[in-house]
């Protein structure tokens, strides 16, 4: 019995399996015809060689007419090899490098496929290592049973295992395998007119129509998003069979008294948010809510009267920080904000008044045990912190609901750590200041229903953002420097953001000591273009104590600039600062300026972000930095950022259970497919929670599962 966990050595041999899971990490069957065919080449569209032309993508049928091997390089060590073919029309070179075995696998008169781009070489058009497949001289192509669909799969290939090699072990194990359960259920492949497993793996690898292969394409495609968001829907389902306290809004109480106090209207997008999350909390099963929005567009304030709505209802709110520094920015905000309704028991405390609490790993004993007693005794009604939350030997009196700050940089796990320590279950909620377009949120965060803040609070300043070519025009960095001074003359501060520190060997090692160092730039800095002024330092080797006495001297106004590492890209809220040198900018992502020029501008001045650096005119890095000079949208630059980067990044680690999963999917482009993926994995999981009548599609599910599983405990 062949099917798809077959071990692929039991139908193609050891020898041919190895370069297989070597090249690709195939093991089983189902490896290996999930491996589809990056495209494909129509016989009956074979470009003539007299019609070739540069940069046409072609797959010609020619015979060789010679073949020779060159040396060059030092030592005439490496070998170029030509191969010249031709199809009666013309003639084109198939040139190779590094391959001289060439040399007796095309022998002059052989007939063969070759497929590749166009391109010009001493006046003569050639082909730079082509997929080439021979064709036998026995078989007739028009008559073979492969060549006469007409259509020939092309796959992503290796020089040990060629295109042509890897069809031939797809046709043996096509024609080896059994029937197969599918994990697509009858219904949902009839109202979308797909094949069934079989006759998809067949219209894939063995099309004899355009349609035929992609008719089964579209198949896998929605497969592979009807899979995850399988897994998405059951884990919604679960969490709605779960209890949770509800936590109603309490007339009067401090979330009521809070949002009078206020010294500003909020926008109407954060009413409609808030009122999302209010109607969350009082539902008595547990909210799963991911709030992303722009910077400074106010996610605090919102998370804030979320907080005082079960603080009201008798229960605690925690605040989950990926930083000490972060973390210590929220309890410092918060309490600044609350007033005396922060200081409850305390003398000029208002009535009724709760406590916040903050818990990281670097404080002091003393300091710690009273945030502890506070926090068990329930005496806090919001406790603030980082991993250290998490320990087992924190103990809160009744969580109620559990915030978490940039979810990207916690995993599930640390997530469910203090939600699975509580007896009764916790209401979530998730924020995330790097906007992220609709269909990877429905990707990443599928558990989660998405809440989305885009408009700015009133009174906001905007950023100019300017891209200054240091190799280019040197003067306007002189000019940017003395922009820092004008700023600091006028009582204002400045942040300078480099992409490394440079305090140990290895910091600078191969291109980045090309780069600016902080500890470098720093002693630069002072003895030089900012000489005078008060220049601190801020990165993440400082220690805990040190970096808390940067941020607060900083905070304070006792610093006029601070030259820091991408600690400071998260909630750090200083609103004196309104300019940002960023050094070596195109050595950040697009997000991770848009996060970190939203440091400054917080106040009531405009800012300014000026992003240095010395790459070409027209490469790509600088393409990213002028569109993110261009516009202030982090929503639009989302998009930008998603077509700059291949997908796998865009997922980030944390989902890379779910990106091994995906071939032909892309959450980037086939928003559609996944939005009906969605809905019909929740009308199949509303009717079978345990999937207990599609055993196939309960294994594919269990597959991911596991797989993500894995990938965590990998990276633990």
């Amino acid at each position: 019995m062949v099917d798809l966990t077959t071990k692929l050595v039991n139908i193609l041999g050891d020898k041919t399996t190895k370069p297989l899971t070597a090249a690709f990490d195939m093991v089983v069957v189902g490896d290996l015809l999930r491996h589809y065919p990056r495209r494909y080449a129509e016989l009956g569209k074979l470009t003539d060689l007299s019609q070739l032309e540069v940069g046409q993508h072609v797959t010609i049928m020619a015979r060789v007419a010679s073949v020779k091997n060159f040396s060059f390089g030092p030592g005439g060590k490496r070998t170029r090899t030509e191969v010249v073919v031709t199809d009666g029309t013309g003639h084109l070179t198939l040139t190779f490098f590094q391959q001289g075995w060439r040399l007796k696998s095309m022998e002059p008169g052989s007939l063969g496929l070759a497929a590749g781009v166009v391109s010009e070489f001493n006046r003569k058009l050639q082909l730079t290592h082509p997929d080439w497949e021979p064709i036998k001289e026995t078989d007739d192509p028009t008559e073979s049973s492969r060549l006469s669909r007409g259509i020939i799969p092309l796959y992503r290939a290796t020089a040990k295992m060629p295109s042509w090699r890897i069809a031939q072990c797809v046709e043996m194990c096509l024609d080896a395998l059994d029937p197969v359960e599918d994990p697509l259920p009858a219904e949902i492949r009839d109202a979308r007119d797909f094949f069934d497993l079989p006759g998809s793996l067949e219209a894939v690898h063995r099309p004899r129509t355009a349609k035929d292969w992609q008719r089964g394409r579209d198949r896998f495609r929605f497969e592979e998003a009807f899979v995850v968001q399988t897994v998405f829907a059951q884990r919604r389902h679960t969490l709605e069979q779960e209890r949770a306290a509800a936590r109603p809004v309490v007339a009067g109480g401090l979330r009521d008294r809070f949002e009078q106090q206020l010294p500003f209207v909020l926008t109407e997008g954060q009413r409609t948010v808030v009122g999302e999350i209010g109607a969350d909390l009082a539902r008595t099963h547990p909210m799963h809510r991911l709030l992303q929005g722009e910077v400074g567009s106010g996610k605090t304030i919102v998370a804030l009267l979320a907080m005082l709505q079960v603080v009201d209802a008798g229960a605690q709110a925690a605040l989950l920080a990926p930083t000490e520094v972060l973390a210590s920015q929220h309890y410092r905000a918060i309490t600044a904000m609350l007033g005396d309704l922060a200081k409850g028991g305390m003398i000029g405390g208002a009535d009724g008044a709760t406590r916040v609490r903050l818990l990281t790993g670097s404080m002091g004993a003393k300091a710690r045990n009273a945030s502890l007693l506070d926090a068990a005794s329930g005496e806090a009604g919001i406790v603030i912190g980082t991993h250290a939350l998490i320990q087992d030997h924190v103990q809160l009196a009744e969580l109620g609901l559990l915030v978490v700050d940039e979810q990207h940089r916690f995993g599930v796990e640390q997530r469910a750590a203090l939600v699975d320590r509580a007896e009764v279950t916790p209401h979530v909620l998730v924020m995330t200041a790097t906007p992220i377009p609709r269909t990877i949120a429905m990707s990443v965060f599928g558990d989660l229903e998405v809440s989305t803040l885009r408009e700015l609070p009133a009174g906001r300043q905007p950023i100019q953002t300017t891209v200054v070519p240091a190799a280019e025009r040197p003067a306007w960095l002189d000019r940017g420097w003395q922009r820092v001074r004008e700023e600091v003359a006028k009582g204002r501060q400045a942040y300078v953001v480099v992409s490394r520190i440079g305090d140990t060997a290895s910091d600078g090692e191969g291109s980045e000591s090309e780069t600016s160092s902080l500890v470098e730039l720093h002693e630069e800095l002072v003895g030089g273009a900012l000489h005078g002024l008060r220049v601190g330092t801020l990165h993440g080797r400082m220690s805990p104590d040190d970096k808390d006495a940067a941020m607060n001297a900083f905070a304070s106004g006792a610093l006029d600039v601070l030259v820091a590492t991408t600690v400071v890209e998260v909630g750090v809220d200083v609103p004196n600062a309104t300019v940002m040198v960023i050094m070596d900018a195109d050595r950040f992502g697009v997000s991770q300026l848009h996060q970190l020029r939203g440091r400054v501008g917080r106040g009531s001045e405009a800012g300014l972000c000026l992003l240095v650096t010395t790459s070409d005119a027209d490469s790509p890095a600088r393409e990213r930095l002028d569109a993110v000079a261009s516009t202030t949208d982090g929503f639009e630059l989302s998009r930008l950022d998603v077509e700059l980067r291949r997908e796998g990044d865009v997922l980030g680690s944390r989902q890379s259970g779910i990106r091994s999963s995906l071939r032909l999917l892309s959450v980037v482009k086939d928003g559609d497919v996944i939005d009906d993926a969605r809905a019909a994995a929740d009308a199949l999981v509303q009717d079978d929670p345990t999937l207990g009548s599609h055993a196939a599609l309960a294994a594919a599910v269990e597959e991911l599962e596991r797989s993500e599983q894995a990938d965590y405990l990998e990276r633990t």
